[in-house]
């Protein structure tokens, strides 16, 4: 049996498969078509499915099919740095430092196994109140930094193989270089605000990104900016997202759609990425469920905002 063809102002749920223009094309997100809306003009509403093979479609683009030997990123990991002798399995890099017990911590200091953490601080990344900790504490945050950059670095050769998998992908990025396909927040004075994320001191927090700031990243955190030059970019295609409007502590079911999620703070809690209006801008920043509104950097410091809007997928649960 042949697929229907698209029509315009048409409910589209999952599994729908339609013909256009001579293609098939399968849903990705589930919506209600509009005149241009076309699965042509929709890679991320549509899939087109290959002419040859009639059967299921799983990806997000059709120009990006799996490859046979596709692994997804959290299997997909650069190779070590040089001078790291002992292997670090995947499950491994999810504990705490302080979670690995005295025999292993002596392995991976003996055998580099903290090397990327102590370079990249090394290098210039910002790690927070370093001098002031115990050297054990100083080890935890090499450890955690060096993970969150060993799979921020996987997501981005996943990204660089395969292209898009979803409307919205946090990719690393270095300095003021923004790439054409970042989430725009807004325009602030004459330059333009991007959502970024980063690690500090433990935790993954959402802030801003720009190339008329020093590092190309803003960070807020304990009451403060942070500038950095290492930071995650999220990049994607707002036709599959939406704002929606929300207060105070946030209730994510309240919401009605999935939110993007941004981060984690000390407690593991979930940082959601938020955008709040602030002396005549509006400024990206994160919004949680213990949260009384949302939490922008501005001014050197982080700015409370009562009423702001969660990034969302603009499909349901």
């Amino acid at each position: 049996m042949s697929a229907p063809f698209w029509e315009p102002g048409t409910a589209y749920g999952p599994g729908d498969v339609v013909q256009f223009e001579g293609h098939r094309y399968k849903i990705i997100i589930p919506h209600t078509s509009q005149s241009d809306w076309a699965p042509t003009v929709t890679p991320n509403l549509w899939g087109k499915l290959s002419d040859e093979d009639r059967g299921e479609w799983g990806g997000y683009q059709e120009h990006h099919q799996q490859p046979a030997n596709y692994k997804p990123a959290s299997e997909y990991h650069p190779p070590a740095p040089e001078g790291q002798q002992v292997d670090i399995p995947q499950e491994e890099r999810q504990k705490p430092w302080y979670d690995l017990d005295d025999h292993r911590k002596k392995e991976l200091e003996v055998g580099g196994g903290l090397l990327a953490g102590l370079a990249a601080a090394a290098g210039g990344y910002y790690l927070y109140k370093h001098h002031e900790k115990s050297e054990e504490d100083k080890k935890a945050d090499a450890w955690s930094l060096q993970n969150w950059l060993h799979e921020a670095e996987a997501r981005l050769n996943e990204y660089k193989r395969l292209g898009p998998r979803s409307p919205a992908q946090w990719i690393l990025n270095r300095g003021k270089d923004i790439p054409s396909n970042s989430i725009v927040v807004g325009p602030e004075h004459d330059w333009i605000l991007y959502i970024c994320r980063a690690y500090i001191d433990g935790t993954i927090q959402v802030g801003k990104a720009s190339n008329v700031f020093e590092k190309g990243a803003v960070i807020g955190y304990d009451g403060k900016e942070v500038q950095l030059d290492t930071y995650e970019i999220l990049v994607g295609d707002m036709n599959g997202l939406q704002w929606v409007d929300s207060s105070g502590h946030l209730n994510v079911e309240s919401l009605g759609l999935r939110p993007v999620e941004g981060g984690r703070g000390k407690d593991g809690e979930l940082l959601y990425i938020a955008e709040a209006p602030h002396n005549g801008a509006v400024h990206p920043g994160i919004a949680s469920t213990k949260l009384d509104g949302a939490v922008i950097p501005y001014g050197g410091k982080q700015v409370h905002v009562q009423n702001y809007r969660v990034l969302c997928y603009n499909y349901s649960y």
